[in-house]
């Protein structure tokens, strides 16, 4: 062999064998809508977390608050019909924030939407600020019921729903978001009894998943609860399409419960 020849021999790629060359093939191409969705979603997050980073008083559950972004703004910003505009009304959807230790995230989608001025946010934490470490419905303005309590968000959604129907309301939606740890807490398993028993239809769970539950079920989350007859879905709780996917999906006749997978709250 040559000199040159040797050099070529050195620096040429080694063919990777066919097995190789096929799982190294590209998978499809990302659409316009596909890259659109992305971008929005990209943007819509840098925004938040701007929101977010204006809060910098002593905040002890980050993680909790971080976990809960996504789904929080698409819950808001597509499907929620609940606005500054209507916040009285008695035919506006309800939004119970029952994992309420660490309501930055919660905070930032109120400020977003109007409910009260972003300049607020600066005070998170203080003294004589409405912003507490837990939401408090008489001095935050959105807020549906005073959260921290964990475990009772559920059980006060199921009566929300039943008291909407009583009332002959049944255009309102009615959503609470609970974090898997508050399942240590059998209030909830008895609410998801009730609802799937009554056919709540108009009551919704969200459920943030991010691995802090002391218990497990076989099968996970959504299992517990479509042993009860509700209606199922389980998503990455990052993918803003996703989650818009699994929160305006039809269920007749039955309530509605969305996991949303997010990081382990540890990791």
């Amino acid at each position: 062999m040559t000199n040159r020849s040797a050099a070529h021999a050195a620096t040429a790629p080694t063919r990777a064998p066919a097995a190789d060359r096929t799982a190294a093939a590209p998978g499809p191409r990302r659409t316009a809508a596909d890259r659109t969705a992305a971008d929005r979603t990209a943007a819509d997050r840098a925004r938040l977390l701007e929101l977010v980073a204006l809060m910098t008083g002593d905040e002890k559950h980050s993680p909790a608050a971080h976990s809960t972004l996504d789904a929080l703004w698409v819950l808001y910003d597509r499907v929620l019909d609940v606005h500054p505009g209507n916040a009285d009304a008695p035919d506006r959807d309800r939004f119970l924030l029952s994992k309420g230790h660490g309501p930055m995230a919660y905070y930032a989608v109120l400020a977003a939407k109007g409910f009260f001025p972003v300049e607020l946010l600066h005070s998170f934490g203080a003294y004589d600020s409405p912003l507490g470490h837990h939401p408090d419905r008489l001095l935050v303005p959105g807020a549906e019921i005073g959260s921290g309590s964990l475990g009772h968000g559920l059980p006060l959604a199921v009566g929300t729903a039943l008291g909407l129907r009583a009332q002959g309301l049944t255009g309102p939606a009615v959503w609470v978001l609970i974090g898997d740890a508050e399942f240590d807490e059998g209030s909830n398993h008895e609410a998801v009894a009730f609802a799937g028993a009554y056919g709540l239809e108009r009551l919704h769970t969200l459920v943030i998943d991010n691995s802090s539950a002391t218990h497990g079920w076989s099968g996970g989350i959504a299992a517990r609860f479509a042993g009860e007859g509700w209606s199922t879905a389980t998503v990455d709780g990052r993918d803003h399409e996703q989650l818009y996917r699994a929160f305006t999906a039809p269920h007749p006749g039955r309530p509605h419960v969305v996991v949303a997978r997010t990081e382990p709250k540890h990791s």
